[in-house]
Parts: structure tokens; sequence; C-alpha cells
């Protein structure tokens, strides 16, 4: 596993190449590219403990929609409003996320808090394991630069196709 420190340089070194396979999966949509996507997912995150790494949570911030919020403000016995007064903003897409990063849920141990009643975001993430991965390049482009799992996916997956 490519350590967390190394991941944006590396993703960084990678775009270029990255980026023209995307383009090429895009235009041709391989039959068998979501299936080969899961496999890649399941032989990496055998390899990988995202408690070991906790990356996401500590550079990045989910999309709370007003069903995340409703539920973890209910959770933490907050008022949906408090809760968004106390941890979220909205960003310049319109979208509430984090106040700040690392996440304010994520524990020294980096397991998460609130894990039961974590964002949509969250319990999706990498979203390496999705129908119709095509629909996500430009996604799963920028999560190289986050997660070494996803980085490790699509090397293997250029490797694949």
């Amino acid at each position: 596993m490519i350590p967390p420190a190394q991941i944006k340089a590396r993703a960084k070194d990678e775009r270029k190449a990255n980026k023209k396979f995307f383009n090429r999966l895009a235009r041709q949509k391989p039959k068998q590219l979501d299936q080969t996507v899961a496999q890649l997912h399941d032989e990496v995150f055998e390899e990988i403990d995202c408690l070991v790494c906790a990356n996401c949570c500590k550079t990045t911030s989910p999309i709370f929609i007003d069903k995340d919020i409703d539920r973890i403000a209910r959770h933490l016995g907050q008022r949906p409003a408090d809760f968004v007064d106390q941890y979220l903003h909205l960003d310049e897409d319109g979208d509430y996320v984090l106040n700040e990063a690392p996440c304010a849920f994520l524990g020294e141990d980096n397991y998460c808090s609130i894990y039961e009643v974590r964002p949509r975001a969250c319990r999706e993430y990498p979203h390496t394991d999705r129908k119709n991965f095509h629909q996500i390049l430009g996604l799963t482009l920028k999560n190289t630069a986050v997660c070494p799992a996803v980085f490790e996916v699509v090397k293997r997956l250029r490797e694949h196709f």
C-alpha cells in the first residue's frame, strides 16, 4: 500500500495516464467493467485496512444530505439546525460539508465515533464497488489522490484493460 503521506504525489504523477485511460473507458464502456472493478475492489481491500490509513477522514469531507443530518443529529441528541451550526457549512456547490478536516468524529485510533449513523457518502466511499462504474470516472480520478485503495484499484484496472 502507498503510504497516505505519498498518495497525493503519486496520484499527481499518474494523473495524465489515468485520465487518458478513463477517457478510453468512457468511450468503450467494456462489458465486464463493473464486474472487474468489483473483483479488484475485493482483492485490494483484502490487503488494505482503512483503519491504518483513514486518509479520507483526515483530508476530505463527505457531502451531508438532509437524511444524514437528521439521523446524526438525533444520534447526538441535537436538533438538526444545531448540528449544522456546529459541524457543517455550505460549499461552493451548495452541499453541506464539514467545517474542517480531519473529521470531528474521527478518533485518535482512526475509528469513527458515529460509524453506525455515518453519512451515506462515507458508507459508499470509495465507490469502487458500485455498479455503472463508468459514470464515476471523474470522481474516481479525484479519489486516487486521497485513497491508497482507489489508487491501487485503478492501477490494477489499467493493467487489466
